[in-house]
């Protein structure tokens, strides 16, 4: 049986932003689910945890068979951390994109501040956030990722769960190959080297041109990262 593929959506988005990468892998005679956080897509009544996203994720493990290569991106690729750490007989292999850099009070005290702004406009940032999707993203990108509705409540949630994350020391535990995947001018590459170093088996793949919705602005490469993976965790 080929392996599947699991993937974990980004902060204030939903399993839609897969859209391109479950066609691409559909297409390759693979099974793709991509997965709703709590307070996130359908589950947006939710209130986010960890301990919720490691279950979302251990749950779409399951409805694929029990083991997968599961994708994370941003948000998705912490969490995805944690849930291999904690449940490695579910995970053939990780990738983790746009998450190499340790969530310390002193990085998300200051995005707190700043959320809590945005989230006193009249639209609770709506606007702002569909504007910077448009401005930031190619085309279909940016139609992927607002599919599923954005998750405007989410933030304070995330920032405190996310903040008691340790992700290096997790991955000392996680037992599967992890590819780190970083966009060339992602603000979240600046402890790739340190994530490398705490993983038993790592390795780093940098997509030039590239921002950290890597997945999003360039589609194809990313989708080619995880084909590869996968061939490798199929010899």
């Amino acid at each position: 049986m080929r392996l599947p593929v699991v993937l974990v959506h980004g902060v204030r988005t939903s399993r839609t932003m897969w859209r391109a990468q479950v066609e691409a892998l559909e297409r390759s005679g693979r099974t793709a689910v991509a997965v709703d956080l709590p307070g996130h897509g359908e589950r947006l009544g939710e209130v986010f945890t960890v301990d919720g996203a490691v279950r979302a994720i251990s749950d779409g493990v399951e409805r694929v068979g029990g083991r997968a290569l599961v994708v994370g991106l941003s948000l998705g690729g912490y969490t995805g951390i944690a849930h291999a750490a904690r449940h490695p007989e579910q995970v053939a292999g990780l990738v983790a994109a746009g998450c190499c850099t340790r969530p310390r009070r002193a990085l998300v005290e200051p995005w707190r501040w700043a959320v809590r702004g945005i989230g006193r406009l009249p639209d609770r940032g709506a606007g702002l956030n569909q504007r910077m999707a448009e401005l930031l993203l190619p085309a279909a990108g940016a139609v992927d990722v607002g599919a599923g509705g954005f998750a405007l409540h989410v933030m304070d949630d995330v920032l405190r769960e996310v903040g008691a994350l340790r992700p290096t020391a997790d991955l000392r535990d996680v037992e599967c190959p992890v590819w780190f995947v970083n966009g060339r001018y992602d603000h979240f590459r600046g402890e790739e080297r340190r994530f490398l170093a705490a993983a038993r088996d790592g390795r780093l793949v940098v997509v030039p041109g590239a921002t950290h919705l890597v997945s999003l602005v360039r589609p194809e490469r990313f989708v080619r990262v995880v084909l590869e993976a996968l061939d490798e965790l199929e010899p």
